[in-house]
């Protein structure tokens, strides 16, 4: 008997968590190739040098990135996973004798010194740099779109904004976003927006929006993506309450945020959501050809003459309608960014073609402030280039069913839009050190990473 146990204890001390890791399992490639020392080196000013140790940064970032790449998002089971499960051990520098991080203790340090730093963005650019250093990211042709992601809101808990001040009385998250409001929120890069005054709001979150979907109505953001069509390396990330017109801010947030890392892309892919004058104007004046359907009503006229029916005369700033007859500039649209062309009663009294024309007692027409851009836009629509955009516009769609389906993030944790945007930042690194891995994996030289 004493001899059985002296060989089991033998075997049982030459364990190794080292030896037990596949050299194809996906947490030893990311640790053969990315180096995350740098989060220390970052977070070094927010710990003490005195009293009890802290969680090592490091530690807690691979902590984090095991459960975005394997879809746990309660963290509280994450490191019930972590404690049973061999690979997430060896990857998270835990030894068989290390006890576990507690769930507050790491709940904490997340929250805390990793928010105050304002690391996750960090963390994300700096694996798309190393994208970009191992010859991934090609950075020529882009394509942009948003997805919208449940927001952890009942939609059952709905006020008004004349309600705020009554809800914040017994409401932490209220208060803290009135108190967000009165400041210019310091700690997301723009202002959370209060909704219109007959809209209605989450008395839980009140970042979210109400937003409907395929049929289905609640609270939501949208968690915007900025790719590279060649790799499908996510550049760009922008998490933004679910309003329409947020998803070409963001757009042009994120092309701003690569612009540092050197990247200056050709052509931009999106669907027609971005199809506004604006910002294809913008666009094209960064040098940028939009792979973009207009947005264009220029043939809701319910069967009548088009606007392109109506010649442009420049000299005289008017446009001549098919009968002849002038229609000049009358006014800058009130709410619409272009201005109003117009012909007079007279002139379209008595009109033979009238019936065709309009059904009021003279002709109008919206001209867009930007529709030179527009123009340009609707000239590339026929081109190659334009077509190849729109086929590569699956590439992005397949990382948000990534997103949902398999890093489970489907619907938000946390509350709050910088919160919302930190899980953004984490799911997207997590996708884009899948396909770096798997780049290096195939036999590509390794550049030295650069930290600084």
């Amino acid at each position: 008997m004493m001899g059985q146990q002296s060989r089991e204890e033998s075997l049982f001390y030459s364990f190794r968590l080292e030896d037990q890791i596949p050299e194809t399992h996906l947490l030893r490639l990311i640790d053969r190739h990315v180096d995350f020392s740098f989060v220390r080196e970052r977070l070094q000013s927010f710990y003490s040098q005195t009293g009890r140790p802290s969680i090592d940064p490091e530690v807690l970032l691979r902590l984090l990135l095991v459960g975005y790449l394997y879809g746990i998002t309660s963290e509280r089971r994450l490191l019930e996973e972590v404690r049973m499960h061999l690979a997430y051990r060896w990857f998270t520098r835990l030894s068989l004798a290390q006890e576990v991080p507690d769930h507050s203790t790491f709940s904490k340090n997340r929250h805390g010194r990793f928010r105050q730093a304002s690391v996750f963005r960090e963390i994300f650019e700096e694996i798309v740099r190393r994208c970009m250093s191992a010859g991934l990211v090609e950075g020529r042709h882009l394509t942009v779109d948003g997805t919208v992601v449940q927001a952890n809101a009942s939609p059952h808990r709905r006020i008004s904004r004349e309600q705020l001040v009554e809800v914040a009385q017994v409401s932490r998250t209220v208060r803290e976003y009135l108190a967000d409001l009165e400041q210019q929120n310091p700690v997301a890069d723009t202002p959370p927006e209060p909704p219109p005054a007959s809209g209605t709001m989450s008395a839980t979150d009140p970042d979210a929006t109400w937003a409907v979907k395929w049929g289905r109505a609640g609270f939501a953001y949208f968690d915007n993506y900025l790719i590279d069509n060649a790799s499908r390396v996510i550049l760009g990330v922008e998490a933004t309450p679910a309003r329409f017109r947020h998803e070409a801010l963001a757009a042009r947030r994120m092309l701003e945020q690569v612009e540092p890392l050197g990247l200056h892309p050709e052509s931009l892919g999106a669907d027609k959501a971005y199809g506004s004058g604006e910002f294809l104007a913008w666009l094209l004046a960064r040098g940028v050809q939009p792979h973009i359907p207009v947005i264009d009503r220029r043939h809701q006229t319910g069967g009548r003459f088009t606007r392109e029916q109506f010649r442009y005369a420049p000299d005289e700033n008017a446009y001549y309608c098919p009968a002849g007859q002038p229609l000049r500039y009358r006014r800058a649209h009130p709410t619409a960014h272009g201005a109003i062309y117009s012909a007079t009663v007279g002139q379209c009294r008595g009109c033979p073609q009238k019936k065709r024309c309009t059904p009021g007692p003279f002709r109008k027409l919206f001209v867009h402030a930007e529709e030179p851009a527009r123009q340009t836009v609707r000239a590339l629509a026929g081109t190659p280039a334009y077509a190849s955009s729109r086929r590569d516009r699956y590439k992005v769609e397949a990382l948000f069913a990534e997103l949902k389906q398999r890093l489970r993030v489907g619907r938000v944790r946390l509350r709050r839009l910088w919160n919302v945007g930190e899980q953004f930042y984490l799911a997207a690194t997590a996708q884009n050190l899948k396909r770096l891995v798997q780049f290096l994996a195939r036999g590509q030289p390794v550049p030295t990473l650069s930290t600084s």
